[in-house]
């Protein structure tokens, strides 16, 4: 008995995130054939597969099919891929660090993924990307022996939402073997094949055959990822914009004061829409720095997560400048904050619907709510003073972020408080040998600079925008968004006064003591 594969949805699946200047790379290349997604498929059929499958047996050799006798082929031959060369990639696999970008934020279900592949370095990608943050609510179960190893095992078992197999054939037999495939799935499910031949007639063969995606050897795992969040894309899902989560190496590293003045030169030079989530709770300071009188933003989506609509949200952020907004920690001692992990996760997705860039504060503390948000954000920004304490915690950080993220690029290092007289300091170059991570950014001691910023509720920018403390600051903001500075850049001063700040300070202490 027959039955089709599901069609893919519209890919409505969109990165505007697709500049890595650190890295100094472009962006990946499109998928093989992308430009003929109008060819034409069968229409799917309306009934679905079951939401898992039942235990997988050992992996297994394929077994034979007899195909057809072949007729001379309209299709170029495929090539003949090198094994050996296949087994050492997939013993030293070290994917670009710039294709992170060109993904965007996938957002797979708790779905089973059955891979079925031949080459070596396919199960080793298959296997990274089951081990990939974006892929960490599906269940990814991995076998040998490609599309024949599939029609077996398929035979016996329920057919799982999506099923990713391997056939390094010509491409007639290729069509050949999809047709055995789709004889024993469960209509519902999704297929993505990966094969030898980058050709558009064969692409267009596949979509018309009801095959969510084609992919040509060798793969890579962020490849994988981003066919997979692209079928399970939903059009109607509210925009997730990039979030950028700043931490401290230890307490007083100036994470908080990086952070924010990053963000400030992300709104007001770049022009990208911005949002602060200050998740220091009892001590956060971005409603000082920013002369802004807190409001219990963030305590207040903490407590309420699942209420929270763009309407509520909008009524709890404070609004700084045009295009920077705040979430403010209440910055009392009066409650004790015990909060879930699953509540900071909520409100972090929540508030990254309402703006492309969300620059997380995060305290110097750990726990298991900062462990998750470390781990889950786009980017990662380790602030570090050159001393021997920050160089032991920033090593423990790293170590942790790449284990828990084995696809994405390190995270960043800025080295902050560089130069204070009379201090010794670890050097720039022996602290970053020391990591594995040269500094993105060394920002010099400027006590009467951050002094004078602290104390008025303003920006670098603002107090000193020709320093080469705000020029710093200026390029952080490049390295971390991805965008270039627009050729004209805003007057200066703008959000200065948008904030409310002035000379002297006197706004300040009046807005932080007149409450009390």
């Amino acid at each position: 008995m027959s039955s089709a594969f599901a069609q893919r949805p519209t890919d409505g699946f969109e990165d505007e995130f697709d500049l890595d200047m650190s890295y100094g790379q472009d962006p990946v290349a499109p998928f093989p054939g992308q430009e003929a997604a109008a060819a034409p498929m069968r229409p799917p059929l309306q009934f679905t597969a079951p939401a898992g499958a039942g235990p997988v047996p050992a992996p297994m050799a394929a077994p034979a099919m007899a195909a057809p006798p072949m007729a001379p082929s309209t299709l170029p031959a495929a090539f003949n891929p090198v094994g050996e060369l296949a087994a050492a990639a997939s013993a030293a696999f070290n994917p670009p660090a710039h294709m992170g970008a060109s993904i965007g934020e996938v957002s797979v279900p708790r779905i089973a993924i059955h891979v079925f592949a031949e080459r070596q370095d396919t199960l080793a990608a298959a296997e990274r990307a089951g081990q990939d943050r974006r892929l960490s609510r599906a269940t990814t179960q991995i076998r040998i022996g490609g599309v024949a190893a599939a029609v077996d095992t398929y035979q016996h078992e329920p057919t799982p939402p999506l099923i990713v197999v391997e056939c390094l054939k010509d491409p007639e037999t290729l069509l050949w073997e999809v047709d055995q495939l789709a004889e024993v799935c469960d209509a519902g499910t999704k297929v993505v094949v990966i094969g030898a031949t980058n050709d558009i007639l064969l692409f267009r063969e596949l979509m018309r055959r009801g095959v969510s995606e084609y992919l040509v050897a060798p793969l890579q795992p962020l490849q994988l990822i981003s066919a997979i969040g692209g079928l399970f894309n939903d059009p109607d899902q509210p925009f997730v914009g990039r979030s950028i989560a700043f931490v401290g190496a230890r307490g007083g590293a100036g994470a908080s004061v990086v952070a924010h003045n990053t963000a400030y030169a992300m709104s007001e030079r770049i022009g990208a829409n911005t949002v602060i989530v200050d998740y220091d709770l009892p001590f956060g300071t971005a409603g000082l720095d920013f002369n802004q009188d807190p409001l219990n933003g963030v305590a207040d989506a903490l407590s309420q997560p699942d209420r929270l609509d763009p309407v509520l949200l909008d009524r709890m952020m404070v609004r700084c400048t045009d295009k920077l907004s705040l979430f403010a920690a209440p910055a009392t001692l009066d409650t004790d904050w015990d909060v879930s992990p699953e509540a900071f996760e909520e409100v972090t997705t929540r508030i990254r619907s309402t703006a492309p860039f969300v620059v997380l504060d995060l305290p110097h503390l750990w726990s298991g709510w900062m462990r998750r948000t470390l781990i889950a954000a786009d980017e990662v920004v380790i602030v570090a003073t050159p001393d021997l304490a920050s160089l032991r915690n920033a090593k423990n950080m790293i170590d942790l972020i790449r284990q828990g993220r084995p696809n994405d690029a390190p995270p960043r290092l800025v080295l902050n408080q560089v130069g204070v007289p009379g201090r010794p300091e670890i050097p720039s170059k022996d602290f970053g040998a020391a990591l594995g991570v040269h500094p993105s950014l060394t920002i010099p001691f400027d006590a009467k600079l951050f002094g004078a910023a602290a104390n008025n509720g303003q920006m670098i920018l603002d107090m000193g925008g020709k320093s080469k403390t705000g020029d710093a600051f200026q390029t952080l903001a490049q390295i971390v968004s991805r965008r270039e500075l627009p050729a004209v850049a805003g007057p200066k001063g703008k959000a200065a006064k948008a904030s409310g700040s002035k000379e002297g300070g006197s706004s300040l202490f009046g807005s932080l003591f007149k409450k009390r």
